[in-house]
């Protein structure tokens, strides 16, 4: 959300349909899934959605419940490594955003010591961990 009073007041309210939708449809996913099933839900109600920009890989905004909403390709901002050995080999070099989920975090500590050590200049990028579920893996 842009740091505006307005931007923020339009996000709130958007975050505001969401946790609506969340609350009515979706509480008995609420260990899993129910906050994308409640996002997912109200971008698809909205009388623009269009399900063929999803398929192309590029980002694109729209207005959404009076918030513009950036909509970025999972391919590289959402980019998840598959199971078993060798779960980085393929990854497209531009990927921006590695999502380690399920049995996967068990990698991000792995990721981020490779990271570290690597010869990367790091210095202009921000990472965030967030807490998802309740697995021996979470930081």
């Amino acid at each position: 959300m842009r740091g505006t009073t307005d931007g923020i007041l339009r996000a709130k309210l958007f975050l505001q349909k969401v946790l609506e939708i969340y609350s009515s449809k979706f509480m008995k996913a609420s260990r899993m899934l129910g906050d994308q099933l409640a996002l997912a839900w109200v971008v698809k109600s909205h009388p623009s959605f269009d399900s063929k920009r999803f398929t192309r890989q590029q980002a694109f905004m729209d207005e959404i419940h009076g918030a513009s909403v950036l909509f970025l390709p999972c391919a590289l901002y959402n980019w998840t490594p598959p199971e078993g050995a060798g779960q980085f080999h393929g990854m497209p070099l531009d990927v921006k955003v590695v999502y380690f989920k399920g049995s996967r975090k068990r990698l991000m500590l792995e990721a981020w010591n490779f990271l570290n050590a690597s010869d990367s200049n790091i210095s202009d990028i921000l990472c965030l961990f967030l807490k998802r579920g309740r697995t021996k893996y979470d930081f």
